[in-house]
């Protein structure tokens, strides 16, 4: 059985979107908690980027694509150390 590669999606920073946008988002997409959702986009406006979720890039690929459908820029990293 193969090792599963554990992923990261990750918000960036866009000068563009609003918090409320980003918060709305993330409650939608990610099924963060508002307050969740609230302190990433926070950590985002603040340093750049944020790791939102973590897991399979399967499981978060559909979550990157819905973020960035509605202008967030967000991407998938793998974490190429076996979990």
């Amino acid at each position: 059985m193969m090792p599963s590669l554990q992923s990261n999606l990750v918000l960036y920073n866009d000068d563009v979107n609003s918090f409320e946008w980003v918060i709305d988002c993330l409650v939608k997409e990610c099924f963060h908690h508002p307050i969740q959702a609230e302190q990433c986009a926070y950590l985002v406006h603040y340093t750049g980027q944020c790791i939102i979720k973590v897991g399979d890039a399967a499981e978060l690929k559909p979550m990157c694509d819905a973020l960035v459908t509605k202008g967030l820029h967000a991407q998938i990293h793998i974490n190429h150390e076996a979990v």
